[in-house]
């Protein structure tokens, strides 16, 4: 008969450090946001490229990421400096993602395949410097705490500072931009230096937080191959990867067509913000519920309910056409509720699944894992704007580089509308099944702390 080893006391962590990490996300919220949310239009209603082609130039550059953020969480893994093992990286980052992110806007005079050409080479470098700053700082996340519920509350500071990120970002930086190629310019320019002061800040604030044990790393080499071999190892990661990436799609295709919808189904430009608002705000409100619900039903569950959430008002909001601007506020109200829920159950569920797999293999592999995930994030979130650009050049979209939206054809109509209400909704349930598979428990990750052998 084996005696359980005691289980050590949850890890501590200081005010001061919440609060340092959790303003790190200001500018993966502001990041993860304005792209989203503008970059296509940006092309196709201001720069006069073709939807097609637009839709190619969002989501190309992310293809990198299935390589270099893999790459950059195995590095950080080992990394040994003065400076910790994650920090160094985010630095890096820190000092090229603003300056990539302004030039990405700046809008040279270039209109058609030209300019997209100018936007994928700008959005190259920007979507590299940020997975230098974005796959560290997730990292980091299961090495603040030991305790599983205790995560959930600590994420609350980082979901607290994405979501005033997101609704800020999200709502003045389309009213900032206009539909000028200056107005865009000015915005890029602000939101860079709200980039900077943001990274800069979680920099120095993240000095006091713990770093990987490097001696006991283990694991195969920095190759993609062996580090998918790694994940696939692991009986928790790849369900909450394949449930993780249905939730970005919805998201990134929801996100990319709200320009369109405003403009083209509500007839009012100016509705993005408040339609933003809408999907955004609940995550400054509705954190102490989710973390309660995960409580109750457990992550799981309460992932579930967050993904029908989400399901529900996505597919509800197809029927604005007919029933009006205030049911498709309301509707994409409950999206926001829902989306709140994801998001914070996504990184808590994340930062278990790297510690049940320290607990398992007795190694640091954080890096691996969440460079795995930023990779398949940011691609799948373009993916949706890749998507919904084809179908709307499918559809007949017409491309325009004024202020005043041209008439579209019935069919571009329809596709704007649908594929930017029902794809969501399909995907968004289609991550509630597979929620259903994602193993790891409570229960689970406490019997694996008491007898790592499984005994």
């Amino acid at each position: 008969m084996v005696t359980p080893a005691p289980v050590p006391a949850p890890l501590a962590v200081p005010r001061a450090v919440r609060v340092g990490y959790g303003v790190g996300s200001v500018c993966t919220g502001t990041f993860s946001t304005v792209p989203g949310l503008l970059l296509l239009f940006y092309m196709t209603n201001v720069l006069a490229v073709p939807a097609w082609a637009a839709g190619l130039v969002v989501f190309l550059p992310k293809v990198l990421d299935l390589v270099l953020a893999p790459w950059v969480g195995r590095c950080s893994d080992h990394t040994v400096s003065r400076l910790g093992a994650r920090r160094p990286w985010m630095l890096v980052g820190t000092l090229t993602l603003p300056v990539a992110f302004a030039l990405t806007f700046a809008g040279p005079p270039l209109t058609g395949l030209p300019a997209a050409l100018y936007v994928a080479v700008c959005y190259l470098a920007t979507a590299t410097a940020y997975a230098f700053y974005e796959v560290p700082y997730k990292a980091m996340a299961a090495e603040m705490t030991d305790d599983y519920h205790e995560r959930s509350a600590l994420l609350q500071w980082k979901m607290v500072f994405v979501g005033g990120a997101i609704l800020l970002s999200g709502s003045f930086a389309p009213a900032i931009a206009g539909g000028e190629v200056a107005g865009y310019r000015l915005m890029g320019l602000l939101v860079a230096g709200v980039l900077l002061v943001s990274m800069l800040a979680s920099f120095f604030g993240t000095a006091r937080v713990p770093g990987p044990e490097v001696t006991e790393a283990r694991g195969a080499g920095p190759s993609i191959r062996a580090q998918f071999a790694e994940a696939r190892s692991s009986g928790a990661f790849m369900p909450l990867l394949a449930l993780g990436c249905a939730q970005m799609f919805a998201a990134g295709v929801l996100l990319a067509g709200a320009p369109y919808f405003a403009t083209y189904i509500l007839g009012d430009p100016g509705a993005v913000t408040t339609l933003f608002m809408c999907v955004v705000g609940p995550l400054l409100v509705t954190m102490p519920l989710w973390v309660r619900l995960s409580r109750r039903y457990d992550k799981r569950g309460a992932m579930a309910l967050g993904s029908a959430l989400f399901a529900a008002g996505a597919a509800g909001t197809a029927l604005s056409g007919s029933l009006g601007p205030v049911y498709a506020h309301l509707c994409l109200l409950v999206v926001g509720v829902g989306y709140a829920g994801l998001q914070l159950l996504q990184v808590s569920m994340l930062a278990d699944v790297v510690a049940h797999d320290t607990l398992v293999t007795g190694g640091r592999r954080a890096g691996s894992f969440t460079g795995l995930w930023a990779a398949c994030e940011t691609v799948v979130f373009a993916l949706g704007a890749l998507v919904l650009g084809w179908l709307l050049g499918a559809a007949g979209f017409v491309e325009s580089g004024g202020t005043n939206p041209v008439a579209q054809p019935e069919t571009a109509m329809a596709a704007t509308l649908y594929g930017g209400t029902l794809l969501p909704a399909v995907f968004a349930g289609i991550s509630l099944l597979l929620a259903r598979r994602y193993p790891l428990t409570a229960q689970a990750l406490a019997a694996k702390r008491v007898s790592p052998t499984g005994e």
